[in-house]
């Protein structure tokens, strides 16, 4: 993790800190305090002085609460202080003095902290309003249930603190099927969302056209070819930056799924009586989107010349498709072994869409230790029988 992400996972650990408990709770050591200092210090030789533990009070309380709280405490210290120099006809010597006077600096350095501590909150809960918001945009949520086809999905960036990368979904209804797109852009984090959001555009631009899959999938690598050399660097080649894709057709009707991968895993077909797992293997895979070459197939587009062979695979009624990118496949453990996502999908077979992602997700997270190394997400789909 990098240090700016490990400064703003502190600061938000900070900030569920203080929010975690009410105000008056925060107050109340540090009043104590005030009180009990000047008392013990009339009990105490007069070559032992507390005064100076009057601060630990302010501190205390510019880290629980905002600069009114932190200048109340304040002014009660400087009293405080003050008080027990009267009492113990001290406030004129020069130790008190000195004292009085850092008291009076520190409180007034704590109560400017405080301060611009806040305002600089704020602006960072503005800030991360509006980008998780525009996150929101670019990686729309799945519908829970398209047609026959019951959904779930997860999504987990490598980007510390933010809700899309370089892996994207996207679902789309037209009459008589159900469309998916689950890609991965080369690249991760926040420096990949432009990729993303090429691919995502192209896509739901043409998926509810009922238009035929190759010609869906040819319109997205136009798309995608023309906008990731449009706005690449000056500097950089557009021949490095390419997204895998898998494009899927589910009919309503018919109990199948029709397939198109642009170098993309293949997705695994879970049949929960048998508890079995089969990767869809398409026979000609296209290239990956953007690199403008033309795959062999029996399909071409009449007006970009682009050939794509879509294959089909039973998709029977309670059997489930796990879709997912190689965030997933690839997540190492300590001891550098690839996730045995087959394995444990099949382990899984027969749970629920929603609990079988979610139970994926968790097991991912802890078979790495909680440290992705690169964008994650998941789409788990069934195919439910059509009301009687």
């Amino acid at each position: 993790m990098s240090a700016a992400n490990t400064t703003a996972s502190v600061a938000e650990s900070l900030r569920a800190w203080r929010r975690s408990a009410p105000g008056p709770l925060w107050l109340a050591g540090p009043l104590l305090l005030i009180i009990a200092i000047p008392v013990a210090d009339g009990f105490l030789p007069p070559d032992v002085h507390l005064a100076h533990l009057l601060v630990v009070a302010v501190a205390v309380t510019a880290v629980g609460t905002g600069p009114r709280a932190t200048a109340l405490i304040g002014s009660l210290a400087v009293l405080a202080l003050v008080s027990a120099g009267l009492e113990r006809q001290t406030l004129t010597t020069e130790s008190v003095l000195v004292e009085l006077s850092a008291l009076v600096s520190v409180c007034a350095f704590l109560v400017l902290f405080t301060r611009l501590r806040d305002r600089r909150e704020r602006e960072l809960v503005r800030v991360r309003s509006v980008s998780d918001a525009a996150q929101r945009v670019v990686l729309r949520p799945l519908p829970k249930r398209a047609g026959p086809v019951t959904l779930a999905s997860h999504y987990r960036s490598a980007e510390a603190d933010t809700t899309v990368g370089g892996d994207l979904y996207a679902a789309a209804r037209i009459p008589g099927s159900t469309r998916l797109l689950i890609g991965d852009v080369r690249g991760k984090g926040l420096p990949s969302i432009s990729d993303t959001a090429i691919v995502l555009g192209a896509f739901r631009a043409a998926a509810h056209r009922p238009i035929p899959l190759p010609e869906l999938v040819a319109y997205i690598e136009d798309a995608v070819r023309w906008g990731l050399s449009e706005f690449a660097e000056p500097d950089e080649d557009a021949a490095e930056r390419f997204v895998t894709a898998a494009v899927l057709d589910i009919p309503d009707d018919e109990p199948v799924v029709h397939l198109i991968s642009c170098g993309h895993p293949p997705p695994l077909l879970l049949r929960g009586r048998t508890r079995s797992a089969l990767a869809l293997t398409v026979p000609e895979p296209s290239p990956p989107l953007g690199l403008g070459i033309r795959p062999a197939g029996v399909y071409c587009t009449e007006s970009a010349g682009r050939c794509y062979t879509p294959a089909t695979f039973p998709f029977e009624y309670g059997h489930r498709l796990v879709l997912y990118t190689d965030g997933v496949s690839e997540a190492r453990n300590a001891d550098g072994d690839f996730y045995p996502l087959t394995e444990r999908a099949t382990a899984w077979a027969d749970q629920a869409p929603g609990p079988l992602v979610d139970r994926l997700a968790a097991d991912v997270r802890a078979y790495t230790g909680g440290r992705p190394n690169d964008d994650q997400a998941m789409i788990v789909l069934q195919r439910d029988r059509p009301p009687s």
